[in-house]
């Protein structure tokens, strides 16, 4: 099986570790994310750590549907990554990556698919996206823009 992978980066005028608390508080992940809508944290969870499990909702369209993710890495400021679930099916793997640069960062967010071909066939009809890997570079410099104007309100 070959995973697509999808990488976009931004620099923003905010440091790591506003950007940092941002991204990885995934309840608020739709204040600036065109497809996710936000979500709660599961079992327990009272926020991010590794290990730590999230109900994540998404919409595009008429489409919705719900994935749970599981933070697999955190190195604050710097990295956090989670894996996503569908029914218990997985699907994706959504990393950021925070670089320092002078008073600036650069923000680098990644899809890994790793949808099975019968899964990212099933997809197109729940979630009415043909070509994800697209869809999926589109919105993620979506989110990327927004991020950068909360980040640096907040600064």
């Amino acid at each position: 099986m070959t995973f697509v992978t999808v990488s976009v980066s931004a620099e923003m005028a905010a440091q790591p570790a506003t950007i940092f608390a941002l991204v990885s508080d995934l309840p608020r992940m739709g204040e600036w994310s065109p497809e996710a809508t936000g979500g709660r944290w599961k079992d327990g969870a009272g926020g991010p750590a590794v290990g730590a499990r999230f109900s994540g909702t998404n919409r595009n369209g008429i489409h919705r549907w719900s994935t749970t993710a599981t933070i697999t890495e955190m190195d604050a400021p710097r990295v956090f990554a989670f894996d996503v679930t569908f029914m218990g099916i997985r699907a994706a793997n959504w990393r950021f990556e925070i670089e320092p640069i002078d008073h600036r960062c650069r923000v680098t967010e990644t899809w890994t698919d790793r949808r099975s071909r019968w899964f990212a066939a099933a997809g197109v009809i729940g979630t009415g996206v043909r070509d994800r890997a697209s869809h999926n570079r589109d919105t993620m410099r979506a989110t990327l823009e927004s991020l950068a104007a909360a980040a640096e309100a907040a600064e």
